[in-house]
């Protein structure tokens, strides 16, 4: 026989327990909704932002207009810079090395050096000039053939035309390889220009380092436009945000359109940006291409890929969103109810 007292007791505890498992279910379901609401007034208002800039057209061209040049430079300036490092790339008269053979070394023992030397990862392929080769190429472009066939002998080395492969450009690596072929019994001078090289490549480091500062400014003038674009709306907007207060809605709700605005500001240059470097390459494709061929080259422009694509889109967005943030931040806080 049970006692009353123990039953009571058992059914205080499952009530205790099945308010505690549907509190536990509350707030669950709360977070749940808190969630959805916070996602639906975000999409909201990245919505209704785009609609409000869609009703005023030339001025928000001209915000965009300003922006998108803005972008553009840094982008176009990075775009020839990736080009030019191709070009270089591409040429295959950039990297070669001579190597003059001492005098004795016959072909045989020059053969056996060209197959050594095109074991090597670094030489794409090497090329023998024999003395008479050498001595009928000098008669022939240098126009002193009466005066050469007065010699006894030939005075002209065999040389070895070293090519390096398209992808060993680094000036370190190349005079690395300079000094081991240097090296080898068989040669007696190994020659190559690094001097152009080194001035070419610290050329270029210049030219990357002028894009960085360049960018550097540009993204700063982004900042004042769509920062100044903001003041104004908020401004024009006074009135609405001094009631919004009364009624009791937060700063972040009041923030949250403006923050909107300037993230679409910043997309829609970065995507106006691409626009005009797209049609930059374009206008100058055909020329490059002509000069191109008169160097035996099949050279062509390569445009923005996709991943720089993406961050020139995302980068102006977050540009905007900067910018609209530190106006809202600045000038939101001296808007208040009398």
């Amino acid at each position: 026989m049970s006692d009353p007292r123990m039953n009571r007791h058992k059914t205080r505890r499952e009530q205790g327990d099945t308010t505690v498992r549907s509190g536990a279910s509350t707030g669950r379901g709360g977070v749940s909704v808190a969630l959805g609401n916070f996602f639906t007034h975000h999409a909201q208002a990245f919505i209704a932002t785009l609609g409000q800039l869609s009703r005023r057209p030339f001025a928000t061209f001209m915000t965009v207009a300003v922006i998108g040049i803005a972008l553009a430079m840094p982008a176009g300036l990075y775009v020839l810079l990736n080009n030019a490092q191709r070009m270089i790339g591409n040429w295959e008269g950039a990297s070669q090395i001579s190597l003059f053979l001492k005098t004795g070394i016959n072909e045989s023992r020059a053969q056996q050096l060209v197959e050594q030397l095109h074991r090597r990862p670094e030489i794409a392929a090497t090329d023998y000039i024999s003395p008479d080769n050498a001595l009928d190429e000098f008669r022939r472009l240098s126009g002193f053939g009466e005066a050469l066939g007065a010699l006894d002998e030939n005075p002209l080395p065999a040389v070895l035309v070293v090519r390096l492969k398209k992808d060993v450009t680094d000036p370190v690596q190349i005079e690395r390889l300079l000094e081991d072929l240097r090296k080898r019994s068989e040669v007696d001078i190994a020659q190559l220009d690094m001097q152009w090289v080194k001035r070419l490549y610290a050329l270029m480091a210049m030219v990357q380092r002028g894009v960085l500062v360049l960018a550097s400014l540009l993204g700063l003038a982004v900042l004042l436009v769509v920062g100044n674009t903001i003041r104004l709306a908020i401004q024009s907007r006074r009135d609405e945000i001094v009631i919004t207060k009364l009624i009791g809605a937060t700063d972040a709700f009041i923030r949250r359109p403006f923050l909107y605005s300037g993230a679409w500001y910043g997309i829609g240059g970065g995507l106006l940006a691409l626009i005009l470097v797209q049609l930059s390459l374009y206008i100058l494709q055909q020329p490059v291409h002509n000069l191109a061929l008169l160097y035996n080259s099949s050279f062509a422009l390569y445009g923005l890929d996709l991943r720089t694509s993406t961050i020139l889109l995302g980068g102006g967005g977050l540009l905007g969103l900067l910018g609209s943030w530190l106006a809202v931040g600045r000038h939101l806080k001296d808007i208040e109810p009398n």
